[in-house]
């Protein structure tokens, strides 16, 4: 196909980036949901994996609907990255450089500004989903030169492997303890003092994300080139890859083979059963984790192409994913700081009610606060959306 062809409308030549944008702007909603569900809802906290026998159903969906977000984030950055090294007009160019920069950009941006929009002080450092993305940002430009197919082959290997290592753990006093929190166990580095610094996120598993994103590119390419693929036949290739991941987890989940460390076990309904079935581990993200969150974010960019581009069904819904999505990262801190001071004005108006914390009872509010939240964020993005697409400044594109 050539892609210079005159007869293709402008929307169908540009839907594939659309669709990238549209899939970050639909989970950065999600993960708005679960971020008003942590501010206002944290006595109800969840365990990872989930506690069934003390998690609704309503708190159970709305959690297992944001372990889409950071898997969808990491694979979508190793994307960009190579269509940032394979430009639509232009020769090829080296990721490295771009990689680094916005790598120590975003773990800068994850101690210096993200931290303090989570706790208003500082006593934790959480290192957290933006930190993972910078350091797996760093190690894919240190790989950057390696073949497609042994980064595929590293990345395939890491995704569908860690799981066996998951018997392995190391004591505080002992050498690896910090290189493994690091990597593959969450702990804290630093346990103790005025600053402790815990890792949410181990980074192994999501390194293997990012390296599969970066060799799955071509997919996405819009160079007329040998690596380009036809709208359907991309669409196609995600079909194939989305169902392929669902049958796997269900072959492997459904026997309880491999990659969960929790078995499922069957509840006193189907409900429970289901619930125990999908209930997966996050810290760090199980193959089954990864097999479900993968597989759908494959499946929904199809959805997304056909159905929400500019000339689809759905196109004005479309339209308002891509406004979130293309500048996720001022989203991100934005909804951070605005509900940071929605919490602090609801607990010094109507005091702690749970405990020490100030929560709504059910999960209807959260709902409800997260769907007036995307309205109210919808003009400040989209203005900054466009503002973005003229500047000139180079800081800009980080945002």
């Amino acid at each position: 196909m050539n892609y210079q062809d005159k007869t293709l409308t402008p929307s169908i030549r540009s839907a594939r980036i659309q669709s990238i944008d549209m899939m970050r702007g639909a989970v950065m909603l999600i993960m708005l949901l679960d971020h008003v569900r942590e501010r206002f809802f944290l006595h109800m906290q969840v365990s990872d994996p989930m506690d069934l026998s003390a998690t609704s159903w309503g708190l159970f969906l709305s959690r297992f609907a944001a372990h889409f977000c950071a898997p969808v984030f990491v694979f979508l950055t190793g994307v960009s990255a190579w269509l940032y090294a394979h430009p639509s007009h232009g020769k090829p160019r080296s990721a490295r450089a771009f990689l680094l920069k916005r790598g120590v950009f975003l773990i800068a941006l994850e101690i210096l500004v993200i931290n303090v929009s989570w706790m208003g002080s500082y006593h934790t450092l959480w290192l957290q989903v933006i930190w993972v993305i910078g350091l797996c940002m760093l190690t894919l430009a240190a790989l950057i030169k390696l073949p497609r197919p042994w980064m595929a082959l590293l990345g395939f290997v890491i995704v569908f492997g860690h799981n066996l290592l998951t018997p392995i753990g190391f004591q505080p006093s002992e050498w690896a303890y910090s290189l493994w929190t690091l990597l593959h166990d969450r702990g804290y580095l630093v346990s103790e003092g005025a600053l402790k610094i815990k890792v949410s996120y181990p980074a192994l598993p999501w390194m293997g994300v990012i390296l599969l994103g970066y060799v799955a590119g071509p997919i996405f390419s819009q160079k007329p080139n040998a690596n380009s693929l036809e709208a359907s036949q991309r669409q196609q290739t995600l079909l194939r890859l989305g169902l392929s991941c669902w049958v796997l987890f269900a072959l492997l989940r459904g026997f309880n083979l491999y990659g969960e460390t929790l078995p499922w076990q069957a509840g006193v309904h189907f409900g429970e059963t289901l619930m125990s079935v999908f209930n997966l581990t996050k810290y760090p993200p199980s193959l089954s984790f990864l097999l479900v969150t993968l597989g759908g974010m494959f499946l929904c960019l199809v959805a997304l192409e056909r159905y929400f581009s500019p000339d689809g069904r759905l196109g004005r819904v479309g339209h308002g994913l891509s406004v979130f999505g293309s500048v996720p990262m001022f989203f991100y801190i934005l909804h951070l700081y605005l509900l940071l001071l929605l919490y602090t004005l609801a607990k010094f108006t109507f005091g702690a009610n749970h405990g020490e914390l100030f929560g709504v009872n059910s999960m209807g509010w959260i709902w409800l606060i997260a769907g007036v939240l995307i309205v109210v964020l919808y003009y400040p993005v989209k203005r900054f959306s466009e503002y973005k697409k003229h500047s000139t400044q180079a800081w800009i594109k980080y945002l």
